[in-house]
């Protein structure tokens, strides 16, 4: 098991690794396995990389984010100009829906409503608008159509796994109501988990995926 110590410094060099990142003005704390994670930075899409980055380091149980946007004077747009570019943006994307999606903007805070069919298009969408220019944050509100679920939907999702997380495949329990899918037990790392919930959504007719697992620790 790490050290505080030694989860400290592998999350600065992943910070400092990754080509998105000002590794500079970030902070980096480390107590029990939780990072918790400061500074001030000139793009919500960097406070992203940010926190992907520093659930990449093997040994982190939890990421606290104590980072806020400011914004640097070439990065500032008016509410309209951010409206506008996230329309083009979901127009021109071929997995985004566009007619079915709408946008709200307050003081560079986007927030997203609407329909959809799957999670990979709620993903696109808010991967779509956390880029733009000008955007200090991000509300996805987008819901997804309840569908009925296949009668053998949780042996799908287990094959799945099996598929993308062998190692771990066994150590989770998935249970399906209506078009919710749980997840439980214990995964070893951060990616194992986002694998297992990527897994899950992939399953036709799951509108909500509760992931209930645990990251880390002796089972």
């Amino acid at each position: 098991m790490k050290s505080d110590a030694q989860l400290k410094r592998e999350v600065s060099m992943e910070l400092e690794w990754d080509p998105a990142i000002d590794a500079a003005h970030v902070g980096v704390l480390a107590q029990d396995g939780v990072i918790t994670l400061t500074g001030h930075l000139d793009t919500y899409a960097e406070k992203h990389a940010v926190e992907r980055a520093a659930l990449r380091v093997e040994g982190v149980r939890a990421v606290a984010i104590e980072l806020d946007v400011k914004l640097a004077p070439d990065h500032r747009r008016s509410d309209a100009e951010i409206a506008a570019a996230a329309e083009t943006a979901f127009e021109w994307h071929t997995m985004i829906p566009a007619e079915r999606i709408r946008v709200k903007v307050e003081k560079g805070w986007v927030t997203l409503s609407g329909e959809l069919e799957w999670e990979y298009q709620r993903h696109a969408v808010d991967k779509a608008v956390r880029a733009l220019t000008g955007v200090v944050g991000v509300s996805n509100g987008i819901t997804l159509a309840p569908r009925v679920l296949p009668s053998d939907v949780e042996q799908r999702i287990r094959e799945a796994l099996a598929r993308r997380v062998a190692r771990e495949a066994r150590h989770i329990d998935v249970s399906a109501s209506g078009s919710t899918v749980t997840l439980r037990g214990q995964v070893d790392s951060w990616a194992e988990r986002a694998a297992a919930q990527g897994a899950a959504w992939s399953a036709p007719g799951v509108s909500l995926v509760v992931n209930n697992l645990s990251v880390g620790g002796a089972r």
